[in-house]
This record gives C-alpha cells, structure tokens and sequence, in this order.
C-alpha cells in the first residue's frame, strides 16, 4: 500500500507551494521584482506574473522599471510572458499591462530572436485582432 506515501508526497509539495507563495509576497513587499517574477513563471501562475507587472507599473518611473526586468528575463521566461499577455490582452482591465510588456519585448529582441520562440505564430495570430 502506498497512499500514505503518496499522501506524505502531496502534503510536501503542498507544503512547498506555500512556502513559494510567501517568497513571492515577501519579493513584492521587498520589491525585488526581478525575482518575483522569475518565481511567478516558474509556479507558471500568468495572474501573478500580471500582479507583479501591475506593481512595476505603479512604481514611479515604472516602464523603465519593467523594461530593466523583462530585458533580464531568460529566454524561456520571456516566452512564458509572451504567452501570458496573448490572454491578457484580450480583457480591456488588462491589455494596457499586455500593450507594456509587449512593447518592452518588440523593442528589445531582434526579429530573428523573437521568432525563434516557440508559440511565436499562434501569440502573433492571437494579438493582432485585439492589438
């Protein structure tokens, strides 16, 4: 029998996730960005990552300040928030943040670059009748 493993298994990964969690509240309050964002990507959570570009934008200065974080971002990373603003885009509440991050990505990766991402075809067809 192994449920109790199983269950010792799933109450660790909860356990874990909760200790993510409050990493990631306590990088916000820090605003230590960059790394709330790389943590936000990894838990692959796209309202998180959305929050946290909310709270750069709110920063005075604050598109530079997204800028500075989103040109650090790996190149996986920056495909996952590619990802995440095709669905953003599409809710008026959150499009400008999408339009943001957007134009961040357009202005700092080299055509060749960005088609090179995977999902690059199906985020562009996605953007263009909401862009």
């Amino acid at each position: 029998d192994v449920t109790e493993m199983e269950e010792k298994e799933a109450q660790a990964k909860q356990e874990e996730q909760i200790m993510k969690e409050q990493e990631l509240s306590n990088l916000l309050h820090e605003k230590r960005y960059l790394k709330a964002l790389g943590l936000a990507i990894s838990l692959d959570r796209p309202h998180t990552v959305l929050m946290v570009v909310k709270a750069i934008l709110k920063e005075p200065d604050g598109r530079r300040h997204l800028e500075e974080n989103l040109v650090r971002l790996r190149k996986d990373q920056k495909e996952a928030v590619l990802a995440f603003l095709v669905t953003w885009n599409t809710n008026s509440r959150h499009c400008h943040e999408a339009q943001a991050v957007m134009e961040t990505l357009l202005r700092h990766e080299a055509p060749d670059e960005l088609l090179q991402f995977s999902g690059i075809k199906s985020a562009v067809e996605s953007l263009l009748p909401y862009t």
